[in-house]
């Protein structure tokens, strides 16, 4: 996977919902810039994640993130890596100590583009971010680590109360109850 197939998956992508479908022409014109997988670029880059359940898929992992104070899935920076799928597995990973894991697509399963705040003499920016949907084959694995405050398994029926009306996270709770 590289910056090629990311652009054919895009132009390829079909969704029924509105703001996806917006999403697609940001995501292509912002991979004509070379850093666009650099924090370098400062107006906003490419950031992957793992929207990870259980094998019965009621259950997600979610994370209480200490820097935005907010609950999400697993993801992150690519910081110059073109694949990512790869970048989503890696911070999987790293965040949750899930490795027990199955692709459920081999296209991504979800597209967002959301705004990051200022911090620490970073500007406000944007995150691109590409996301994988996967099932984790032994939940038991979860471990937190020091970029979280929680991790936990969260029932998909019962989401809205760690996420409150983000947009992206129940769409993608939305598409999750269709598999």
């Amino acid at each position: 996977m590289n910056r090629e197939w990311l652009q054919s998956e895009i132009e390829a992508y079909q969704t029924t919902y509105p703001e996806e479908e917006k999403y697609k022409g940001r995501f292509l014109n912002l991979l004509f810039f070379n850093n666009c997988f650099e924090r370098s670029l400062l107006s906003g880059h490419i950031t992957a994640s793992a929207w990870v359940l259980t094998p019965d898929y009621k259950q997600v992992t979610l994370l209480h993130h200490k820097k935005l104070d907010r609950w999400l899935q697993p993801g992150g920076h690519a910081d110059g890596d073109e694949d990512v799928q790869r970048v989503a597995r890696k911070e999987l990973e790293e965040e949750t100590g899930i490795t027990d894991i199955t692709l459920i697509s081999n296209s991504f399963f979800d597209i967002d583009i959301h705004q990051i705040p200022e911090r620490k003499g970073v500007p406000e920016h944007d995150h691109y971010d590409i996301r994988f949907a996967f099932v984790a084959n032994n939940p038991d694995q979860l471990q937190k680590n020091e970029e979280s405050n929680e991790v936990a398994w969260i029932d998909i029926e019962t989401l809205e109360k760690y996420v409150g009306d983000d947009a992206s996270v129940l769409r993608m709770k939305e598409k999750s109850l269709k598999f």
